[in-house]
């Protein structure tokens, strides 16, 4: 058995957050999104037709799921680019490390029994592991410029905005936001 048999990999870029249904927390040299995330074949469907217009957008073969998703970015030529998503859904919670140089979207997937709750397991990952998070994804630069008190600091409010996301979302709006606000 190989040690990364574990990985998933893409060579396309995950389905970008929903930008209504996205709150962000700024951190210094990061910004932190969370949104609840839906994931079925409707929205598989619309990423297809965007990704048969060139929009390489999302991989292929998603599976029916749902949750919150805790997007990790820094500035990369004077633009956001996300480099670590933490997917904490119902079915099947996982986490990418993405590298936007490399074009690679590697998927580890977590066991809900070995690692407990996916959104309090992906804030502890965001407190103790960030910085070789992101240089696993290819964002040393964001790395070193992270700011330990300013992450510290917006930690709180990006767990309170992921359990207010998984508790109380509005599930329609999502998915008219994810489809780009056509009707569900």
């Amino acid at each position: 058995m190989s040690v990364e048999s574990h990985i998933t990999y893409y060579n396309l870029m995950p389905i970008p957050p929903v930008e209504s249904q996205t709150e962000y927390f700024d951190a210094g040299a990061i910004r932190i999104g969370v949104e609840y995330r839906l994931v079925n074949d409707a929205i598989s469907a619309a990423t297809e037709v965007a990704r048969a217009r060139g929009e390489d957008e999302a991989p292929p073969d998603q599976p029916d799921d749902r949750g919150v998703s805790i997007h990790v970015f820094a500035v990369r030529g004077g633009e956001l680019w996300e480099h670590l998503r933490f997917d904490c859904f119902q079915e099947d919670p996982h986490y990418h490390y993405v590298s936007w140089e490399e074009r690679r979207n590697e998927m580890l997937h977590l066991d809900p029994v070995a690692d407990g709750d996916s959104v309090a397991w992906a804030i502890e990952r965001l407190r103790t592991r960030l910085p070789q998070m992101l240089e696993r994804a290819g964002a040393a630069d964001a790395a070193r410029a992270l700011d330990p008190g300013a992450l510290e600091a917006v930690l709180p409010k990006v767990a309170e905005a992921a359990y207010r996301a998984r508790y109380n979302h509005d599930e329609q709006a999502v998915l008219r936001g994810a489809l780009g606000g056509a009707e569900a």
